[in-house]
């Protein structure tokens, strides 16, 4: 009877112990968040993605590309913010998406057997044909056309016993170990080194270095327009898909990002985006030969020098001080805003004087009074922030719209137990809140009603443009 009544309890307490480990599990499998809630609890996409023609760039000090464009519609889709991860080849794209250390990849990955073993892929952005890259002979122009197509591969067969070069991680490099098997002998693959990019390599087949690549057909084509001596039409590959990957257990963000990806294609705006990058090569051509690009010329502006002289004599980031002129007057010197401000930096004329400017069309003379501007409101502000990062944007904002209104939203802040030392979430909260009569008319104001989302909008962009350019641009 003891053991009998024994044995009943521990069955009893085993079934009891193993029923709260079962509902327990249950609670946690549904309270754990996905990946969307993640995205948005944060307030920002993380999009990991490479840095080359079409993709992503800077150019005239604006950060541009396909993917980029597409990346941050989608952004603002689930509205919240864009975050962008270069990353310099494709192998590490993959080790970051499943490392956690972005929530997809915005680029143009080919969809294979093998990747789709590791990450889920996004429906196709659209569709291309890998073709080989050779370079018409040196006196191509001269030649007629039957006579330049004997000396070029039309038969992928020919390539048995060809060295190509491909970029490392592509889908290229599977593509001609099965060409190799389908037609029955051997192709010299040669990976090239991981930082070189597929339009690397088709300018190296230009100049002569290399004799074949493989592209995309869409990527060969732009490149064209800057290489007309390389000859693209040998096609290599049937159709394959192009599309963005996410992790294996994103299943509720690829949703979302599928049905925002197959309402946008329907709309005009995504084929401007895509003739934009992919159609216009004039515009290509225009770009990559450009000092202002960054993936070449590596310049924001052609005045580079000068925002570099006067940004060291106050200690800021050159590429900061460039993304606050862009942001001011897109590097026109002749600029003129409704309000009288002038020039590059936007200096209202008794701001001019008051540093030393006569001529505030003068590039030189309108940097040289802003740059001492900038000086005077970072050395008022060091008394009460002595953060430099955080100190930067009091200075920007109080450049925008004076210090008073900076300094009526910082005793707002601190009237209603927020930091006034800090910017985010807390005075940049009481700047926006001062369009508010109940804020405006507090007693502790002194400047009155201002629209200062306008100014919270001024810096965010300065800010998020200079993360790109610190991404993309040399800080020497």
């Amino acid at each position: 009877m003891i053991v009998g009544k024994f044995e009943n309890n521990f069955y009893r307490i085993l079934f009891v112990l193993f029923l709260t480990i079962f509902v327990q599990s249950c609670v946690t499998e549904k309270e754990k968040p996905s990946e969307l809630d993640e995205i948005r609890n944060a307030n920002r996409l993380v999009a990991l993605t490479g840095y080359n023609a079409y993709s992503y760039f800077i150019y005239k000090g604006q950060p541009m590309g396909f993917e980029y464009d597409l990346v941050k519609k989608l952004a603002g889709y689930l509205n919240v913010e864009l975050k962008i991860r270069v990353v310099k080849n494709i192998p590490a794209m993959f080790e970051k998406l499943l490392g956690n250390e972005g929530d997809l990849i915005a680029f143009n990955l080919t969809v294979t057997k093998e990747r789709t073993e590791k990450v889920n892929f996004t429906n196709p952005i659209n569709t291309i044909k890998q073709v080989l890259v050779q370079r018409k002979p040196d006196n191509w122009r001269k030649m007629k056309l039957h006579e330049i197509e004997k000396q070029l591969i039309r038969d992928p067969a020919d390539l048995i016993g060809k060295t190509v070069f491909v970029r490392s991680g592509s889908s290229y490099i599977q593509r001609l170990i099965n060409l190799s098997d389908e037609i029955g002998g051997n192709i010299d693959i040669v990976t090239a080194e991981p930082e070189l990019t597929t339009e690397d390599l088709i300018a190296q087949v230009a100049e002569g270095k290399i004799d074949y690549t493989i592209s995309d057909d869409n990527i060969a084509r732009l490149n064209q327009a800057a290489y007309p001596n390389i000859d693209i039409r040998t096609e290599i590959s049937l159709s394959q898909r192009v599309a963005w990957a996410v992790r294996k257990d994103s299943d509720k963000f690829l949703n979302l990002v599928n049905h925002w990806l197959d309402s946008l294609k329907k709309t005009a705006d995504f084929m401007v985006i895509y003739n934009k990058y992919f159609k216009n090569r004039y515009a290509f051509k225009k770009r990559v030969s450009s000092d202002y690009f960054s993936n070449t010329g590596g310049g924001i502006s052609k005045y580079d020098e000068l925002i570099k002289k006067y940004s060291n004599q106050i200690g800021w980031d050159w590429r900061l001080s460039a993304s606050m002129i862009y942001q001011e007057s897109q590097f026109d010197p002749k600029a003129k805003s409704w309000a009288g401000a002038r020039g590059l930096m936007q200096l209202i004329p008794a701001t001019g004087k008051q540093y030393g400017a006569k001529n505030l069309f003068n590039p030189e003379e309108n940097l040289k009074a802003g740059f001492k501007f900038i000086k005077y409101l970072d050395n008022y502000w060091k008394e009460f922030i002595p953060d430099s990062t955080e100190r930067i944007k009091f200075v920007l904002a109080s450049y925008n719209i004076g210090l008073g209104h900076i300094q009526d939203a910082r005793k707002l802040a601190e009237k209603y137990n927020a930091d006034p030392n800090v910017w985010y979430d807390n005075v940049e909260y009481y700047l926006k809140m001062k369009s508010n009569p109940k804020y405006f008319n507090d007693e502790v104001v002194n400047k009155g009603y201002v629209h200062g989302r306008e100014t919270v909008n001024y810096v965010k962009k300065i800010l998020e443009r200079y993360e790109h350019y610190k991404q993309l641009i040399n800080s020497a």
